[in-house]
């Protein structure tokens, strides 16, 4: 809520009470002389030719509101500066005019607010009204109102009174005047057993709070910076400054601390035989402080701390912020009712709904007893005409009587019609009974028939789902058929390259046998012609020795032994190695004859060769 809408809501209380008539309108004399005293006490230079110039002579008739705003607003309200003025004297100037035309304290009888009370809870009001003219308080800013009161005369509030001062329709509709205010907090119903002055106390006390600005006020003592002695200060607390004065009265400032976002509040020890100790942290200096006890340092610290946050946050006062939290309040609960109600107005038209849904049915039902009446008269009707034809045929049958009666002579002749006739009746009878059992018949054929036809459309409907289910399968059926012939030739194919394989593999195997067969009469062949080899050898290295040492006269005949140790010893050994050798590689070629033809070739011819290099 800013400056101008506080000075317009008292304003506009000044105003009213110039509008003698209650017509909407003011005399120009009269808007002249509020304007002047508007101009001095906002401490704003008069300018009396615009006065002149705006409200001429030669105009015709008083003013409204709406004509005197545009000079409200551009030649006053728009100079006004804050800090400039004080706003209780601007109060104080509204308040004269407007009590003096509607409050009327000597109706209410003995008990009655003393003087200031009444402009402080009608600044207390405009404080707390809504931003909408003609002004009101709404219900729920009266208790709270009340309640602040009655905390500060430590009382409770009179509920039971207070609910039936608000109970009416008109306040709960439009909300509380502030004459209606005044003549409750005057009658003393709200206020009963507490005394006058602890009210003018309390109202006095709640009027700084939220109409001065005032978060706390009290005496701590406050350390010194130079002397750092101690001394006890009238401390008073607001939103963005905490003075300290020499006494309650207020009149001799010593100092002022300016509180920002940088400012912060601590608890400290006991120390120079105080206690109950803080400070006050800001950018250049420490304040220390003392309460005199722990719920008072509690308070102050909490209530610095709330002015520091509203500083933070860019708010300059506490309780407008409360007011318009609490405004939001009420409108967050005013949107739950009115979304209560619509609910409401929801469950009733459905309910509408329900019945009528209701009276639908009943029709249907007084319509199913009518076609059921119709059914019982047309059934009627039918035995009605049953009867008649059965009268008729019973009329007839005693026509016949009188007349085989009275032609007694005819009779004989006309026996055998009549006995026609008879059987004709018994015919008809029979046939009547007859269409009746087919009538009968065929209605529960009809809903026989009615009943196959629904039971073969759902089984045609069916199906048809299974058809095409059968189809979907039969395709995934042909699909998968045709999958697997493909994959039955590819493993015929398989099959048919492997057994080719096989055969192939069979052939090389017997070839492969065919091949060490022939190997193995070979090595057998190679192992006759290395024995024979080998005697040869032998017989030839005897002949040798005996060519080579010829026996002379006189000379012993050398053994075997002798003539192989003999100087020519070392040729023996080379001829007995070297058939160690060939034997040793015969024994290898045989060895290795089943695991290649080749390798066996080449043994062979290696040992053949060796054969040849023998002496």
């Amino acid at each position: 809520m800013d400056l101008r809408s506080e000075l317009l809501k008292s304003i506009w209380y000044a105003f009213t009470a110039l509008d003698v008539e209650e017509s909407g309108k003011v005399s120009k004399s009269q808007l002249k002389v509020l304007s002047h005293n508007l101009c001095t006490v906002l401490s704003i230079p008069h300018d009396p030719v615009a006065l002149e110039d705006h409200f001429r002579e030669d105009d015709d008739g008083p003013v409204s509101t709406q004509g005197y705003m545009p000079y409200l607003n551009k030649y006053i309200l728009d100079k006004v500066k804050e800090g400039s003025f004080v706003k209780e004297n601007v109060d104080e100037l509204c308040w004269t005019l407007t009590a003096k035309k509607n409050y009327r304290p000597e109706k209410n009888g003995s008990f009655h607010l003393p003087d200031k009370d009444p402009f402080r809870l009608w600044c207390l009001f405009n404080f707390l009204s809504e931003d909408k003219y003609p002004l009101i308080m709404v219900p729920e800013e009266v208790e709270y109102l009340l309640k602040k009161i009655c905390t500060a005369m430590s009382t409770e509030l009179n509920c039971v009174e207070l609910e039936d001062c608000i109970s009416q329709d008109a306040v709960q509709q439009s909300g509380l005047t502030v004459w209606v205010f005044l003549e409750m907090m005057s009658s003393g119903k709200l206020t009963r057993g507490t005394d006058r002055e602890s009210l003018s106390m309390a109202i006095e006390k709640v009027y700084r709070e939220i109409v001065g600005e005032v978060l706390k006020e009290g005496y701590l003592w406050k350390k010194g910076q130079i002397r750092r002695n101690w001394t006890e200060r009238w401390f008073k607390l607001r939103p963005s400054t905490l003075a300290y004065y020499v006494s309650e009265d207020c009149k001799e400032c010593k100092g002022s601390i300016a509180l920002d976002h940088n400012c912060c509040v601590e608890l400290l020890p006991e120390k120079d035989g105080k206690r109950c100790m803080f400070c006050l942290k800001t950018l250049t200096r420490t304040y220390e402080m003392s309460a005199s006890d722990t719920k008072q340092r509690k308070e102050w610290t909490s209530t610095i701390q709330t002015a520091i946050r509203l500083q933070a946050e860019g708010k300059s006062s506490l309780h407008v912020d409360l007011k318009l939290r609490r405004r939001e309040q009420r409108e967050q609960r005013e949107k739950r009712r009115l979304a209560r109600e619509e609910e409401l107005q929801k469950l009733q038209a459905l309910q509408g709904e329900k019945e009528e849904k209701l009276a639908e049915l009943e029709l249907l039902r007084e319509a199913q007893r009518q076609a059921e009446a119709l059914l019982e008269q047309d059934e009627q009707r039918r035995r009605q005409q049953r009867e008649q034809l059965q009268q008729a045929l019973e009329v007839q049958l005693r026509e016949a009587e009188e007349a085989r009666a009275s032609m007694q002579a005819e009779m004989v002749l006309k026996e055998a019609e009549a006995e026609r006739q008879r059987k004709r009746i018994q015919e008809l009878e029979e046939m009547q009974q007859r269409l009746e059992e087919a009538l009968h018949l065929e209605i529960k054929a009809r809903q026989d028939e009615e009943a196959f036809r629904y039971a073969q459309a759902r089984l045609l409907v069916e199906e048809e789902e299974r058809m095409k289910a059968l189809m979907a399968l039969q395709e995934e059926q042909e699909d998968l058929i045709l999958k697997t012939q493909r994959e039955k030739q590819e493993l015929r194919q398989e099959m048919e390259s492997k057994s080719r394989a096989l055969d192939e593999a069979q052939q090389q195997l017997e070839e492969v046998r065919a091949n060490r067969h022939r190997v193995d009469q070979d090595v057998v062949a190679a192992q006759r012609k290395l024995r024979q080899a080998s005697t040869n050898v032998k017989h030839w290295n005897v002949q040798m020795n005996r060519l080579m040492h010829p026996i002379r006269p006189g000379e012993r005949k050398p053994s075997l032994g002798g003539s192989f140790s003999s100087g020519h010893g070392p040729s023996r050994r080379d001829s007995g190695l070297r058939l160690r050798q060939r034997s040793e590689d015969n024994h290898e070629a045989k060895e290795n004859v089943g695991s290649s033809d080749g390798e066996a070739e080449r043994r062979l011819s290696q040992a053949n060769d060796r054969d040849m290099d023998i002496p």
